[in-house]
């Protein structure tokens, strides 16, 4: 069989500063389709800290942090699990339904992470569109010369955050985040660069699920948006994918009823695990060019599995 062979890559976004620096996409074929192409940059694996600290995660992760009280501690743990190229910093406390913290008191959070490792950073905000509308122009302020990932502009906000974020005034990348639909991901793709953002400065999360909730939909946008880039020449849909998988995974019922109500199902920390691993590896399959994740037993699986693929 002939190689199959593009006119098309997807694009290079290199993130992180020094000696560490992190490229994600740069392929011009499928997923692991090694006998088309050799792989340029293999898929890279992001571990998800949060501004709340530990009392959210499980007990293994929590047994994994032991030791680590500051928030420099926590993420200097993060960045030396086996298999992690960057590490993610989730400002969940932002939430004004939760714990409402301040714009000031998180990025405070977020100069202390990241100036205590030398890996690239990631930083998400906390969901709620007009709270990060404010906080992520200032964590694209805040980490200037990090070259950092702020994530992520959405439709409701990206003038504020991408133009903040890329290139418009701080020079970190964006993450243009969509919700499990080609046309949306390519519109915002478009709107985002319209603003001025360059494209090597977009990365993009089309949106996940947990394995089992819908996910077919998942991978057949991934699957849409490799093919259209790929063998279509489109360049708006040619920014390498990021697939938050533990937030997706950890707070689903498979990962949180207890053995009590469901002793068929065993022990609650593996099913925890499976989920994420199953979910991360489908995301890597399907086209998804970084994955972060929580677990170090994920983070290990995840990794083994990208070196023996490649």
């Amino acid at each position: 069989q002939k190689p199959q062979k593009f006119n098309a890559k997807i694009n290079a976004v290199t993130i992180g500063s020094g000696d560490k620096t992190v490229t994600i996409g740069g392929e011009n074929s499928f997923p692991f389709y090694t006998f088309d192409a050799p792989t340029e940059n293999t898929a890279k694996i992001g571990v998800e800290i949060s501004d709340l600290g530990l009392d959210e995660f499980s007990e293994g992760v929590k047994a994994y942090y032991e030791g680590a009280t500051t928030m420099a501690e926590i993420a200097q743990k993060a960045a030396a699990i086996e298999g992690a190229d960057f590490v993610a910093l989730i400002l969940d406390g932002g939430d004004p339904n939760g714990a409402n913290k301040s714009v000031d008191e998180l990025i405070a959070v977020v100069k202390e992470v990241a100036d205590a490792i030398d890996v690239p950073l990631a930083v998400e905000g906390c969901k709620n569109v007009e709270k990060d509308g404010e906080l992520l122009p200032k964590v694209a302020e805040a980490l200037q010369g990090k070259n950092a990932l702020i994530l992520s502009a959405r439709e409701e906000d990206y003038k504020s955050v991408g133009a903040a974020a890329a290139g418009l005034a701080y020079d970190q990348k964006v993450g243009a985040e969509s919700a499990v639909d080609i046309n949306l991901a390519k519109q915002l793709n478009v709107v985002t660069t319209q603003l001025g953002v360059k494209p090597e400065s977009i990365v993009m999360n089309v949106g996940s699920a947990a394995v089992g909730y819908g996910y077919e939909y998942v991978v057949s946008t991934m699957d849409r948006i490799k093919a259209a880039a790929l063998s279509q020449s489109d360049a708006m849909l040619q920014m390498p994918i990021i697939t938050p998988v533990s937030s997706e995974t950890w707070n689903v019922k498979e990962s949180m009823a207890s053995e009590e109500d469901m002793p068929e199902w065993g022990p609650v920390e593996e099913r925890a695990i499976s989920m994420e691993i199953m979910t991360a590896a489908a995301d890597l399959a399907c086209g998804s060019d970084a994955v972060i994740l929580m677990h170090p037993q994920s983070v290990a699986t995840i990794s083994k599995m990208i070196k023996e693929l490649v």
